[in-house]
């Protein structure tokens, strides 16, 4: 007699070989050591910034060295540059553990952790996100260009070689991503793609657009060619569904198989939800990850989705409720810049504007608002304008001034030496791009973005000086003044109702931690060591631009003190605290926010 298996007996032969394992070519000694020395001695920096170790000076004649006592009792001792809002600058190749060199910062994290104040929850997802640091770190090292060919490249290019957030130790975790995920969709792989798309029923979806994109079908005519609209309407009609019931929008590989194919499974089911195939477009991702650049059609929208990756603070997914409101915040914006002059036609900003989102809900999760905040920013796509600029005008990221080349070189002394300006000439034409319309904003209208090193971009003219300033992403991070202003009278109540409001004394800091601590900080540094502009001479030169534009609208004078930058002191806001100290890796309603501690010197005074 026979007995038939049992199904779980039935195990079919592999259809091919199992794959070779491979280690990834920047995973060697050299790259490695390197991009570990350069973590440890920001995580040193930063930490110390934030007050959350304190060294102190070493003894004996050496000047600017300093010793942090570890867990076990032995000497970590280190050189280091103190600079504005009590910085610090520690140099790799002096940091010794017992008098032996040292260049491992998981080493660092493991015996300095009661120091650092850390639980084993925390310290586990800790080392685990400093190690995927570390590899993109490598991958970056691995295969860096010098200073003259990274100022050659197109502004989409250059993203793919930037380092990160200066500020933030843990800024390459990407929580949700493997190996190979990463070496696919992390902005340091440089891999165009061609996105997938889905129809969503309206059910389910809601589309907002600016005038001119006030309905779908105009954006569509835009972003997709007629005959991959005609294949996706085809395809929906197949299904026996009515293509004008149903929503178009890109959507990120990753998170359809990681994440919206188990939690949209119902709606799939239904037909609620139908994939699609993707258009012919190749996008680049860029330093958020979660926002792509058209590469094959520049003139076409940027496109933001969301990506259920913690990365930096943050989940970086789509807040619903920021993403429906988006182009009626960014036409707000638009026409605080476009009935006034001075923004208008003297600074020429650009405000790369959101200009038009599909918001998703999830049939439960966005009826739990106690529920963690992750789960409510599954799907959903923001379209934002693509930069358009003249013939003769270039632009980079902020962010890629701080840039330094395997040979040390920096990359804004590239950018100064191909201007032929004078150093100070050149950072004086830099601030007068950068902070007349920031200010304006301020002063005038009570309005801030957080115009840190990826939000701002800098313009610069065929001689790469810099001329003016764009911001992008900026929806996200619009405050306004707690304190009423007749400016805002006419604000539209949807737009009231989702942005955030600060009291002035604290509505200045996205200027100070966004601009001057998050990247002068670092820039500051920079032009001492390679332009020989002392720090003391780079600060008075952003006073000095400062009160150039005070002097030019005297008529704003209690503005200026109402929103005062230039108070003796301000506060310390600190990003590593967050993650270390305040919310570690737990769940949560709501996204956190930066942690406040103490306060510290303003060099603007």
């Amino acid at each position: 007699m026979t007995t038939s298996p049992a199904p779980h007996d039935s195990v079919r032969p592999a259809a091919a070989p199992d794959p070779e394992l491979l280690a990834p070519p920047e995973l060697n000694p050299t790259a490695w050591t390197r991009a570990a020395a350069r973590t440890l001695a920001k995580a040193l920096g930063e930490f110390a910034y934030e007050e959350i170790v304190e060294p102190v000076p070493a003894d004996g004649d050496t000047a600017d060295r300093y010793v942090l006592t570890l867990d076990d009792g032995a000497d970590l001792t280190f050189t280091a540059r103190r600079g504005a809002y009590g910085g610090w600058r520690v140099a790799p190749d002096t940091i010794t553990l017992d008098d032996r060199p040292l260049t491992d910062p998981l080493a660092f994290l493991v015996r300095a952790r009661r120091l650092l104040g850390l639980d084993g929850a925390t310290l586990g997802h800790l080392i685990r996100e400093l190690s995927a640091t570390l590899a993109a770190e490598a991958r970056l090292d691995h295969t860096a260009l010098t200073a003259d060919r990274l100022a050659d490249l197109p502004y989409a290019e250059l993203e793919g070689h930037q380092t990160g957030h200066p500020w933030l130790v843990l800024n390459k975790g990407r929580i949700g991503f493997s190996a190979g995920d990463a070496a696919r969709w992390a902005p340091e792989a440089r891999r165009a793609t061609r996105l997938p798309w889905i129809a969503v029923s309206n059910r389910l979806a809601a589309y907002r657009g600016v005038t001119g994109l006030d309905t779908p079908d105009r954006l569509y005519a835009r972003e997709l060619d007629p005959p991959v609209q005609d294949a996706f309407r085809a395809e929906l009609a197949a299904r026996g569904l009515d293509p004008d019931a149903y929503l178009l929008l890109p959507v990120h590989p990753w998170q359809w198989d990681e994440i919206l194919l188990p939690l949209f499974a119902p709606a799939i089911a239904s037909g609620a939800v139908v994939p699609l195939p993707a258009d012919g477009d190749l996008r680049l991702p860029q330093q958020s990850i979660r926002t792509f650049l058209n590469t094959s059609r520049p003139d076409r929208h940027t496109v933001k989705l969301p990506l259920s990756v913690l990365n930096t603070l943050v989940w970086r997914g789509l807040p619903t409720e920021r993403t429906l409101a988006a182009p009626a915040v960014t036409a707000w914006v638009h026409s605080l810049r476009d009935a006034d002059p001075f923004l208008h036609r003297e600074c020429g900003v650009i405000l790369l504007g959101e200009v038009a989102s599909v918001t998703v809900e999830h049939p439960l999760y966005d009826r739990l608002p106690e529920v963690p905040y992750q789960y409510k920013e599954l799907l959903g796509a923001i379209w934002r304008e693509p930069l358009r600029l003249p013939p003769g005008e270039r632009a980079r990221t902020l962010a890629s001034l701080l840039h330094t080349d395997p040979d040390g070189r920096a990359f804004v002394a590239e950018l100064v030496e191909r201007s032929g300006l004078a150093p100070a000439a050149w950072l004086r034409r830099l601030f007068a791009a950068l902070l007349p319309p920031l200010l304006h904003f301020l002063y005038r209208y009570g309005t801030v973005f957080s115009p840190h090193g990826e939000n701002a971009i800098v313009v610069y003219d065929e001689q790469d000086v810099p001329v003016r300033l764009a911001i992008k992403d900026f929806v996200d991070d619009v405050n306004i003044s707690a304190h009423p202003l007749p400016e805002h009278d006419a604000m539209p109540d949807d737009v009231r109702a989702v942005l955030l409001t600060e009291e002035p004394g604290f509505l200045t800091q996205f200027i100070h931690s966004g601009l001057f601590v998050g990247v002068f900080r670092y820039l500051a540094p920079l032009c001492e060591e390679q332009l020989d502009i002392s720090e003391a001479d780079f600060w008075a030169l952003v006073r000095a631009e400062i009160l150039r534009h005070q002097e030019r609208f005297p008529e704003l004078k209690d503005r200026f003190e109402l929103f005062d930058l230039l108070t003796p002191r301000i506060e310390r806001l600190c990003l590593n605290r967050n993650r270390l100290h305040m919310d570690g890796y737990r769940d949560r309603s709501d996204r956190p926010h930066a942690a406040v501690h103490g306060t510290v010197p303003n060099p603007l005074a």
